[in-house]
């Protein structure tokens, strides 16, 4: 038993064999005698007769969108055209031959239909690799050829990066037209069963058409149209944001103070950045003059805003640097930034100085008030004081009596109308460089000491010692004539 094994297994595999190249056999005799030169022309339409049609089914299936390339508006794709028609010479009757009902035979020894990419812009019109057809026993024959096609694509870059393209892929036999062949779509859309995503634009419809001329029969094409819709992301990080930055820091330039010499570098910068991106513009969409894309436009409106800011800003300069000692306002200034502007700003000028006139139930010092001596404090002062020599000790009482009297003759405030106008200015004139003198104790970079003010020095001694100035006098036969006016603080007298 055990040595009637083997002769079962080698019978059964020589059975086997034998079955194989019976149909090894077949499918051969099979393709030598469709193939036979005497029977089959591949360079002969598979028609009846003249005028039959032979009908091209196609159907486009996209297996990648590689790019789209908006500066030379070319768009490469990978696809696979589906052709399928009938060859009425590559018929057999499968009981014939084994059984055999399909056949896998090389492209180029059976005839095909020339059909190429119309709209091609790389020079490769026809397939990638020409694969073997599949052939049945009825005559219909099935070609699925894989192509990488670079197709010609208008691209509108009206809202880039926002942009929705629309770009063709016309196919139309090269030597036959209508009369012999007709192109019909299989399906109103094109296949994306085996599509693989693009990171940068996002399929929104693949559909197909036929088109025919009427007014010319013998022309026929078949047309998928791909609307592709851009993926703004990478431009919105990249290239939008940056741009709305650094514009909002030319906002930044008119809060910088004049002084500061920081003011037209940050103008110049942010004018400089907007040119970078606008040149980076420049090189990602094409060069034509139809149109000009919306961030080109933003950028060259934020350039013209940036540069009216630094003329603006050195005009702004120029004056804040002016002197009274190096320029003189012109008229037109003055008109119009001193009366016209302020109206428009909704600005009240300032009141004028009052009037110098005494005011309305002051009486007017008589020629002999004027002319008497007067202590500190009075009504009426001396326009020519004389100088009086300090009391000798023995008379303090008399120099209490009369301070005493001065300090309630000015807490009750009452002066003539011309010194308290004097006082006036005079508390005003202080106030103002002690200001200034705070401001400039702040800048480490210019230090400025204070000085004293030329005084009476009759002044630094007596009750009353402190500072002094001179105002000029009024009245008629009294110019030049000065007055001193002491701003002291009531020393305490030594009682004997």
């Amino acid at each position: 038993m055990r040595s009637a094994q083997p002769l079962v297994l080698l019978s059964l595999v020589a059975f086997c064999r034998r079955g194989d190249c019976r149909v090894a056999n077949a499918e051969e005799k099979l393709v030598d005698d469709l193939l036979n030169r005497t029977r089959y022309n591949n360079l002969i339409r598979p028609a009846t007769s003249s005028a039959q049609l032979i009908s091209i089914q196609l159907q486009l299936s996209l297996a990648q969108l590689i790019s789209v390339n908006e500066r030379e508006q070319i768009m490469t794709t990978n696809v696979w055209l589906k052709q399928e028609w009938t060859d009425y010479r590559l018929a057999w009757n499968s009981s014939r031959y084994e059984g055999v009902n399909i056949l896998r035979i090389p492209a180029k020894r059976i005839w095909l239909p020339d059909i190429v990419l119309y709209n091609n812009a790389d020079g490769t019109y026809e397939v990638s690799l020409y694969t073997n057809v599949v052939v049945r026993s009825n005559g219909s024959i099935l070609w699925l050829p894989p192509a990488i096609y670079k197709s010609a694509c208008k691209i509108e870059v009206k809202h880039f990066p926002f942009d929705q393209q629309n770009c063709t892929l016309k196919f139309r036999s090269w030597t036959y037209d209508h009369t012999e062949i007709d192109m019909v779509l299989k399906s109103p859309t094109a296949s994306m069963d085996d599509f693989t995503p693009s990171g940068e634009w996002d399929i929104v419809a693949l559909p197909g058409r036929r088109t025919v001329n009427p007014q010319d029969p013998s022309y026929v094409d078949v047309t998928y149209d791909f609307i592709l819709r851009r993926k703004p992301l990478f431009y919105t990080i990249n290239l939008i944001i940056p741009c709305l930055l650094i514009t909002s820091l030319a906002i930044l330039v008119f809060y910088l103070p004049s002084d500061c010499g920081e003011k037209m570098t940050l103008c110049i910068s942010v004018l400089l950045a907007l040119t970078v991106f606008l040149l980076l513009i420049s090189k990602i969409v094409p060069p034509t003059s139809l149109d000009v894309p919306l961030i080109g436009k933003y950028l060259m409106f934020t350039m013209v805003l940036v540069t009216f800011s630094i003329v603006t800003s050195v005009c702004v300069l120029n004056v804040h640097h002016r002197s009274p000692s190096t320029h003189t306002m012109a008229p037109w200034v003055r008109r119009c930034f001193l009366h016209k502007l302020p109206t428009f700003l909704f600005m009240k000028r300032p009141d004028s100085s009052p009037s110098r006139a005494p005011p309305p139930g002051q009486p007017q010092p008589s020629r002999t008030e004027a002319a008497a001596p007067q202590p500190y404090g009075s009504p009426v002062y001396p326009v020519n004081p004389t100088p009086v020599a300090p009391k000798s000790p023995a008379g303090s009482g008399s120099g209490v009596g009369s301070t005493a009297c001065d300090l309630r003759l000015r807490a009750s405030g009452r002066f003539r109308w011309d010194v308290q106008e004097a006082l006036e200015g005079v508390s005003f004139i202080a106030r103002h460089m002690q200001s200034d003198d705070r401001d400039q104790s702040v800048s480490p970079a210019q230090p400025h000491f204070p000085q004293p003010l030329p005084g009476d020095p009759s002044c630094s001694r007596g009750p009353t010692a402190g500072p002094s100035v001179w105002l000029p006098a009024s009245g008629k036969g009294k110019e030049g004539a000065r007055i001193p006016v002491c701003f002291g603080v009531p020393q305490k007298q030594p009682l004997r």
